[in-house]
């Protein structure tokens, strides 16, 4: 198993350090960065520390009935503090974590938790395992390593991270030790088939909406092993709909039959341009986004332009379509 970064006596050394701590995750939040969260949490409790919870984004709704989900606060909330320790989860580089930098007090210390190739070991204690499908993988392993109770609401927290983060667990990073992991809390009690009801199977109306109007933008590669779809914010506008509701439109584009690598593009709230990669087998999609200052795993990855919708898409598509014609040379 590929591990970088420090040993879980690093975390456990670093967890004893301090007897508050800032938790956070990425921007955008999806199951793997709540689900971490949230698990910190429990562990946390389980510890007797005190922390706070916070991310530069709101919720998802459909991530809101995780227990504690309510105690993840917004940055303006915590306006003038300043913490010194922190522990950042599912975050591929420092600025993952977004504005909720600004709550960094000098000379701060994180302890970096994470499972993406492109992480740069930025914490002063890092656990970092690429090989890892879920950052709440490692999470498992630390209460584990802690000897601390798999109480109800850790194993739910970490059950949604594997679940998501594993395409309900047909992705090919579900391993034997994902399965193993989900084995056990399930027997613990977690409401497996409630939860992938609520997570992956209830759409709202506006996202069938969104989903209607990406169809329509949809574009194959002269290759066609190429295909991608883009919404702008009037769409949003039109269809009432949020960005929450674009979580797993790129998959449309990536199942078509032939296709190698799916791709969405959404206009942001500042008029940039973000870009979602998923590949079935052959290319690196990380390597792809890090040449545009991104990141993610070699099967899913995303990165920001700062540019207009169609420029975008057209440099991107190009770039995708000529690793694709230069893999075998």
């Amino acid at each position: 198993m590929s591990k970088t970064g420090n040993s879980l006596a690093e975390i456990q050394k670093f967890l004893q350090e301090s007897d508050h701590f800032l938790v956070v995750a990425h921007v955008n939040p999806d199951g793997d960065a709540i689900g971490s969260t949230l698990a910190m949490r429990g562990i946390l409790r389980q510890l007797g520390k005190s922390y706070t919870l916070v991310n530069e984004s709101y919720v998802p709704e459909r991530f809101r009935f995780l227990p504690g989900s309510n105690e993840i606060r917004l940055l303006h909330d915590l306006s003038g503090r300043q913490f010194s320790h922190v522990i950042t989860l599912d975050c591929g580089d420092r600025l993952r974590v977004g504005d909720v930098a600004e709550l960094y007090a000098p000379g701060v210390k994180i302890c970096n938790i994470d499972h993406h190739s492109t992480n740069d070991l930025f914490g002063v204690a890092n656990y970092v395992d690429i090989e890892a499908a879920a950052t709440v993988e490692l999470l498992y392993r630390l209460v584990e390593y802690l000897e601390l109770e798999f109480t109800l609401e850790i194993a739910t927290c970490i059950y949604t991270g594997l679940m998501t983060d594993t395409g309900s667990f047909k992705y090919p990073n579900t391993t034997p030790e994902v399965l193993r992991q989900a084995a056990r809390l399930l027997e613990i009690g977690v409401p497996g088939a409630q939860i992938a009801d609520r997570v992956l199977m209830t759409n709202t109306f506006a996202q069938l909406k969104i989903l209607q109007k990406a169809l329509e933008t949809l574009q194959l590669s002269p290759s066609k092993k190429v295909a991608w779809l883009q919404v702008s914010r009037q769409d949003l506008q039109d269809c009432e709909a949020t960005e929450d509701d674009l979580e797993g439109i790129v998959n449309y584009a990536r199942g078509i039959e032939g296709v190698e690598v799916g791709i969405m593009f959404r206009e942001t709230r500042d008029r940039k341009v973000k870009a979602s990669l998923r590949s079935r087998s052959e290319l690196d999609v990380a390597k792809i986004a890090q040449q545009f200052h991104g990141g993610g795993h070699a099967r899913a990855a995303g990165c920001t332009l700062d540019e207009p919708l169609a420029e975008a898409a057209s440099r991107v598509v190009k770039v995708v379509e000529n690793a694709w014609e230069d893999r075998s040379k």
